[in-house]
């Protein structure tokens, strides 16, 4: 036999004999892996807020607020990307609500608007003001608020008498103290907080401001170590790893669950078809810095990423490794080849929004009733994740997990309970 036979062959064999497996303990080894690189960078970017506070608060400016601002849009980049983690995992379940939580009334931290209103029914602490006053009463005991720390913010006020809306920590909190409330309705336009609010001495605007630049600390503080504790848990050794290797099935489970959940009844439904359906503005996820548009695009960025098992961290580094799509197309390739186009079709869809928002088309403008456009752009978006859904539910049963249970939305499963 010529020796080009003989390659050939040996080629044709090699072809041939088929691939390894793909061990679902490698799927969430890489599923871990990128949760570490979300949370250190969502650290990163936290801690360099931290520092552009700082900097901000030692010699208050225009372009030190503007600083602080652009590291609070820059540390949303890699957090959003995050949110996949919840819904599947009680360790970030549990802990999520101290970090993004929203909507708030933010009348419980500062000054507001007239047009904000009071205390309500549902709400007695809606107008507290804390940054302006030194002690309140709280479940009729008084508290002691001369001294702003993360304690007092994270044990006292957060969520004050159980209430949800009492949010007194994380991005929003934050978020509205450099940006104060955004009164531009449906036109364009974010808040306009005034750097003066910062300032001391005569120059200080709307009072209070050293008790302002304390609450400020606390909350990036309180965010830096929130941070901290999360990204430790998902380290080698760390208690939310160990807990997805305990049962390959079980993790699985838990991230079809996060993808499933934060593209349908989170995403889909109470982020961007309740906005249209009630054409509020206050239902913008960021509504003070008018960056709605950027959240809804990495949330379903890190959606696809789980799917695809692919994360570029903030250095531009790739962390990646087997995937689902790996798993999936090994028992059915066309399903596999399916959930990727979907992804693909949701992220135009999202990143269409982006762009129109990026060109001067504010997200306020497209929830305003009877703004077509604005409309379709959104649909879009709220399609594609339903539409993504629907197949990531049979990704489920290719893979015969029976834990998954993807949480609704009455926006999408019952509408006129939005209204009741």
């Amino acid at each position: 036999m010529k020796r080009s036979t003989l390659l050939s062959t040996a080629a044709l064999l090699i072809c041939a004999t088929p691939a390894l497996a793909v061990e679902k303990a490698e799927v969430i080894e890489t599923y871990a892996d990128i949760a570490a690189a979300k949370y250190a960078d969502s650290l990163t970017t936290a801690q360099r807020l931290q520092e552009a506070v700082a900097s901000f608060l030692d010699a208050p400016s225009a372009m030190g607020l503007t600083r602080a601002r652009q590291a609070w849009l820059a540390a949303r980049v890699p957090y959003q990307q995050s949110e996949v983690y919840r819904f599947g995992n009680a360790i970030v379940d549990d802990w999520e609500g101290k970090v993004n939580a929203w909507p708030l009334d933010e009348g419980l931290i500062d000054y507001v608007d007239a047009s904000y209103g009071g205390p309500s029914d549902e709400n007695g602490l809606a107008a507290l003001n804390v940054i302006a006053n030194p002690t309140f009463t709280l479940s009729g005991t008084e508290v002691d608020a001369s001294t702003i720390t993360p304690e007092l913010l994270d044990e006292t006020l957060h969520e004050a008498d159980g209430i949800e809306a009492n949010v007194a920590t994380g991005y929003h909190a934050i978020e509205f103290l450099l940006w104060g409330q955004d009164l531009n309705g449906h036109d364009a336009g974010a808040g306009n907080r005034p750097w003066t609010d910062y300032a001391m001495g005569e120059d200080c605007t709307n009072g209070n401001c050293d008790r302002r630049a304390d609450y400020l600390v606390a909350a990036t503080d309180l965010l830096v170590s929130d941070l901290e504790w999360m990204a430790a848990q998902w380290a080698d050794g760390g208690a939310a790893r160990t807990a997805l290797l305990e049962d390959e099935n079980a993790g699985l489970a838990a991230m079809l669950t996060g993808m499933g959940s934060l593209s349908y009844g989170e995403q889909a439904g109470e982020r961007m078809r309740l906005g249209l359906m009630l054409n509020d503005p206050e239902e913008e996820h960021d509504c003070f810095s008018d960056n709605t548009h950027n959240s809804h695009y990495y949330d379903g960025l890190g959606v696809q990423s789980t799917y695809l098992g692919e994360y570029v961290s903030v250095d531009g580094a790739l962390v990646s490794g087997p995937s689902l799509s790996d798993l999936v197309a090994e028992t059915d390739p066309a399903l596999d080849t399916e959930m990727r186009e979907k992804l693909s079709t949701t992220m135009l869809a999202l990143g269409r929004i982006k762009t129109a928002a990026e060109a001067g088309f504010a997200y306020d403008q497209m929830l305003e009733r009877g703004n077509a456009g604005g409309e379709a752009l959104i649909m879009g978006g709220v399609n594609g994740l339903i539409d993504q859904t629907r197949t990531i539910e049979r990704v489920v049963k290719v893979l015969g997990l029976d834990q998954v249970a993807i949480e609704g939305s009455d926006s999408l499963d019952n509408p006129n309970a939005v209204f009741q």
